[in-house]
């Protein structure tokens, strides 16, 4: 089994890939395949690789456990520290987080159990990472206001230098695509991404190492890789990118990654449900979910590195807040009067010095504030999601359903409403040490069941939910049969539910709906061939787009986009075609026009289309429909 590299910070990494001579970058891929497999671990914590007999590269990372500077990476041979043996073990290196990065403020001073940033934990990746932690109840006034000209931020100079440098960085690795995006072209990332961070642009840097990161999972083949993920990490980062470097932009992509905890007052919570998070990048832990008597929601959590490990031991460890003396899963079922309370805009809560948390009694799903949750229709709630995609990533949903059967790896199930659709249930985390699968399965094992779910719904898929936490529905008699220490709801991620926790043999079983899952107005529309178009251009690069310009192809493949009434997509799709197959050359056979700026707003544009098109498909798989209407009466 090979040592674990230390993370390493992207700057380090990129420096170092910058020194070496355009004939060792060549080299450079060849020599970071494997290069890892001999690594050892010395006494003091330092990682060290061989390079045939005179070269010995090695790492030491800092009390951060990164390696943070350039003198923590050495190599013995003569041409260090230019070399492509200490360029290799810095590129073999996972990166490094904002936390482990030395001198990375915390977002409370006091806080000794904040949770990593989101960006920096990898809670943008998914299904491996963490939830981002679900802010206090606004109004929807507040949510959806325009900022007029005069609230528009303008960017300083250097802050519109890093960005434009950032967006031509980005633009040359999309035109690479994965195939050709080796550790040279993420080291040119990288560094346009330190800059964007040393200019106060922290979200774009986040965005540009989620790029990095996908592109190194495509081109190690990793089983978590998946090319939509990367597609739409591109996507984030030339709008980013873009937007800044026009001189203007949304407040959201100039605020800090990490936000100052402010003064919250008195607080009254009661949990709702608890998760674990495991995070790809190496973090674990727990956030536990919980509601205030006027409907805001917090979370309180606790993550840190320490991976799989930790994510399942973090759910029975001590809730770190003004003393308090319950433990995670005794919070998500009970509750915590706060004084001197400190909140993030996202509605973490801190834990300073200054916080007092003494115990509550929990309150139980049936009764408020939890009751509002589940009073909503789920077409309701998640239409409000889509409306506001910025604050949709961490909200919860709360629906009681009635289960229908299993189709693939999807348990169907259809809310208690005679106008519902059918649903999917998906686990919120697919890792096989975690119950989330082996829970939904068991449930999958009874049709007809009633029961209650609070969950996230997945707005990349149709009418998906992810439950987080499930109960017995209220006034049914065939549903779930929880210990009473569980307090009426069972966390999925956590608890494993046994057959006790079912109805007995014999039971009689209400008449279920019929389980076909019907058509799925997302993979069945024509939309996919633009969704092919730009993740061939992620994998293949500018040329693999190109070559689909060439010949009749653009007609017929986009033929039944315009029969579809999506003429938009279609035009935008040939337009990308087209414009990644201009290569304008002088008369001595150079190219005229080298840049890769216009192919990339090409593939902006309808990269952005797309996911608007698609997320109105979503939120109609949602909607009420006759078709559900008539399927839902035998329910």
């Amino acid at each position: 089994m090979s040592t674990e590299l230390p993370p390493v910070a992207p700057e380090v990494l990129a420096g170092a890939v910058e020194n070496l001579t355009a004939r060792l970058r060549k080299k450079l891929d060849a020599a970071i395949a494997g290069c890892a497999d001999g690594a050892t671990r010395g006494p003091d914590g330092s990682v060290t690789l061989r390079f045939g007999e005179d070269a010995v590269v090695t790492l030491t990372p800092g009390p951060g456990g990164a390696v943070t500077t350039a003198e923590q990476a050495t190599c013995t041979c003569l041409l260090a520290p230019r070399c492509l043996h200490r360029a290799a073990a810095l590129g073999a290196a996972p990166l490094a987080d904002a936390d482990a990065l030395a001198g990375a403020p915390a977002p409370d001073p006091e806080d000794t159990a904040a949770a990593p940033d989101a960006d920096a934990a990898g809670a943008g990746e998914r299904p491996e990472a963490g939830p981002a932690p679900a802010g206090p109840a606004q109004s929807p006034e507040h949510d959806r206001a325009e900022p007029g000209p005069q609230d528009v931020p303008a960017l300083t100079p250097a802050q519109r230098t890093a960005a434009t440098a950032l967006w031509h960085a980005a633009a040359e690795a999309l035109a690479a695509g994965v195939v050709a995006g080796g550790a040279v072209v993420q080291a040119e990332l990288l560094r346009a991404a330190h800059t964007a961070r040393l200019a106060g642009l922290p979200r774009a840097e986040a965005a540009a190492l989620r790029v990095v990161r996908g592109l190194r999972a495509a081109r190690e083949q990793r089983t978590a890789h998946r090319l939509g993920d990367l597609t739409g990490a591109f996507r984030e980062l030339l709008h980013a990118a873009g937007v800044l470097a026009s001189g203007t932009a949304d407040p959201a992509l100039t605020a800090a990654a990490r936000r100052t905890y402010t003064p919250g007052g008195s607080l009254q919570v009661h949990g709702l449900c608890r998760e674990p998070v495991l995070s790809a990048t190496g973090y674990g832990g727990v956030v536990t979910h919980v509601l205030a008597p006027d409907g805001s929601r917090y979370t309180v959590s606790d993550v840190r590195p320490g991976g799989l490990a930790r994510a399942r031991g973090a759910g029975r460890a001590p809730v770190a807040l003004g003393g308090a003396t319950l433990d995670h899963g005794g919070l998500s079922r009970g509750g915590l009067r706060i004084v001197g309370a400190t909140v993030s805009p996202e509605g973490r809560l801190g834990a300073g010095r200054g916080v007092r948390a003494t115990p509550l009694p929990g309150a139980p799903w049936t009764g408020e504030p939890a009751a509002r949750l589940f009073a909503r229709p789920a077409a309701e709630a998640v239409a409000e999601l889509l409306a506001d995609p910025e604050g949709s990533e961490s909200a919860l949903i709360g629906l009681d359903v009635a289960v229908a059967g299993v189709a693939g790896e999807h348990l169907l199930v259809r809310e208690l409403r005679p106008d519902a659709p059918l649903l999917r249930l998906l686990p919120a985390h697919p890792h096989p040490e975690l119950p989330h699968t082996e829970n939904l399965r068991r449930i999958a094992s009874h049709p007809g069941l009633r029961l209650r779910v609070l969950g996230r719904p997945d707005l990349d898929r149709a009418a998906t939910l992810r439950p987080l936490a499930v109960g017995p529905a209220p006034g049914e008699t065939y549903t779930l049969r929880l210990p009473e220490e569980w307090a009426g709801r069972a966390d999925l991620g956590y608890d494993r539910l046994q057959g006790e926790n079912f109805p007995p043999p014999g039971t009689p079983a209400p008449e279920a709906a019929p389980a076909a899952a019907g058509p799925d107005p997302l993979a069945d529309s024509p939309l996919w061939r633009v969704r092919r178009l730009l993740e061939s251009g992620v994998a293949g690069g500018r040329r693999a787009v190109a070559e689909s310009a060439r010949g009749t192809a653009p007609r017929t493949a986009y033929g039944p986009l315009r029969r579809a009434g999506l003429g938009a997509a279609a035009d935008l799709a040939t337009a990308l075609a087209t414009e990644a197959d201009r290569r304008p050359r002088d008369v001595f056979g150079r190219l005229a026009d080298p840049s890769p700026d216009g192919y990339a707003w090409a593939w902006l544009a309808a990269a952005t289309h797309l996911a608007a098109a698609e997320r109105c498909l979503v939120a109609a798989s949602w909607s009420p429909s006759p078709e559900a209407a008539a399927l839902a009466a035998p329910v």
